[in-house]
């Protein structure tokens, strides 16, 4: 061990004084030990090499995988910027174990981020990783499900998923500019998607729904023909195969992949469009009962209508720093933590708002699992220069704190 901490040494010597643009593959393979025994220019060079990527992330923020704007909201959709950021959150995450951060530990917040740690940012997307994270057991884990699925399987709340899932990855194409006809056919088939849903609402001039409006004096109006599942089943597999190869949407070609698991399921039912309100209601019932039964603990697409049941959004939740689950017996905790790229009071917001959802799934799925202890959650947001203050939002504490040299 000690061998190779010394030939980490030379080599982390050896790119101090070469390029500062190594910094982030040095960070990515250093281990703890070698974290303990960097020598001191290490950390003013990296200081320096963080206060400078700061300068130039001062508008950018990343919000669960996506850059963006702050000044106007939009994507960010440049590599080299993205770079730059994976550049900011490791070299400030390897400040966490650094000696001055441990000598400020009680006060920074980097305390419950000690080893064993999650260092590497964590990526929320199932009830299986929740659980993994909060130590639940199997029969716990099975009352989660079981409770949980009646709930999100809802029609309401699966259609609004889907429509959502729709609408994220319509965004994103709008933000770009590509013109392959694979992307073109993509673009084509998510809009006609949209349609589809827009269609099953469609309202006549007194904005009723067909089955709402009175039955005409001398003639009955003829129903639509009735649609089933399967034709959105259809065009999520054509979107899929469209926009495979299309690596920058790659998170949203995953979404779709996930929410086919749940259309497939339901394929042969028929949607509310051109039908009765009493077979709508029972074919409502069928989606429900169907997903329920279907839909396993580590269902992306189960996870995927547990974020919009609970935030309206379907975005999985990524978080920088995750400490482990601590204490025993009746009480436990935990903590989050997230980089900032400047105090700014609208960026420390978002930052609040992105681990706010992470600690509200945790806190749903502890209770839901109905362990017999308390589980106290808390939020850590790091930047350089940053006002030391406490946040309250939504019953949970959340603390901002300056990165130490």
């Amino acid at each position: 061990m000690h061998q190779k901490i010394t030939s980490a040494l030379v080599y982390h010597r050896k790119f101090l004084l070469t390029s500062p643009r190594h910094f982030r593959a040095a960070v990515d393979h250093h281990t703890e030990e070698i974290l303990d025994v960097l020598p001191p220019e290490w950390y003013r060079a990296g200081y320096a090499r963080l206060f400078r990527l700061t300068q130039k992330l001062r508008n950018v923020e990343l919000i669960d995988g996506r850059l963006m704007n702050t000044c106007d909201g939009s994507i960010i959709t440049d590599d080299h910027i993205m770079t730059q950021m994976n550049a900011f959150n490791s070299l400030a995450k390897a400040f966490f174990r650094s000696p001055p951060s441990r000598h400020h530990s009680n006060k920074n917040g980097t305390a419950c981020f000690q080893k064993p740690c999650k260092r590497d940012s964590v990526t929320i997307n199932s009830l299986t990783k929740v659980c993994d994270l909060l130590n639940i057991s199997a029969q716990q884990r099975s009352t989660v499900r079981v409770t949980l699925c009646p709930q999100v399987t809802q029609h309401h709340i699966w259609r609004g998923a889907l429509e959502q899932v729709l609408k994220d990855l319509k965004y994103e194409m709008d933000s770009r500019n590509i013109k392959s006809p694979t992307f073109q056919m993509g673009a084509q088939i998510v809009s006609t998607c949209i349609q589809f849903f827009d269609g099953t609402n469609d309202v006549s001039a007194s904005d009723s729904p067909l089955w709402m409006r009175p039955a005409p004096m001398k003639k009955v109006e003829k129903l639509q023909p009735s649609r089933k599942w399967e034709e959105v089943v259809e065009m999520f597999v054509d979107l899929s195969k469209c926009l495979a190869k299309e690596e920058r949407l790659a998170y949203h070609v995953s979404k779709i992949e996930a929410m086919k698991e749940g259309l497939y399921q339901i394929k042969d039912i028929l949607t509310e469009k051109g039908i009765t309100y009493k077979e709508a209601r029972r074919q409502d019932c069928l989606v429900q009962k169907k997903l329920s039964k279907s839909l396993g603990h580590s269902s992306k697409c189960l996870f995927t209508l547990l974020l919009y049941y609970l935030y309206g959004s379907v975005r999985d939740i990524e978080v920088e720093v995750c400490g482990p689950l601590r204490g025993g017996g009746d009480k436990f905790s935990m903590c989050v933590g997230k980089t900032l790229t400047c105090d700014d009071e609208r960026i420390v917001l978002n930052g609040v708002r992105q681990l706010s959802r992470a600690l509200g799934v945790l806190k749903f799925v502890w209770e839901t699992a109905r362990v017999n202890a308390a589980l106290e959650l808390h939020g850590h947001l790091w930047c350089l220069d940053a006002r030391e203050r406490t946040i309250t939002y939504r019953g949970h504490v959340y603390n901002v704190h300056g990165l130490w040299l």
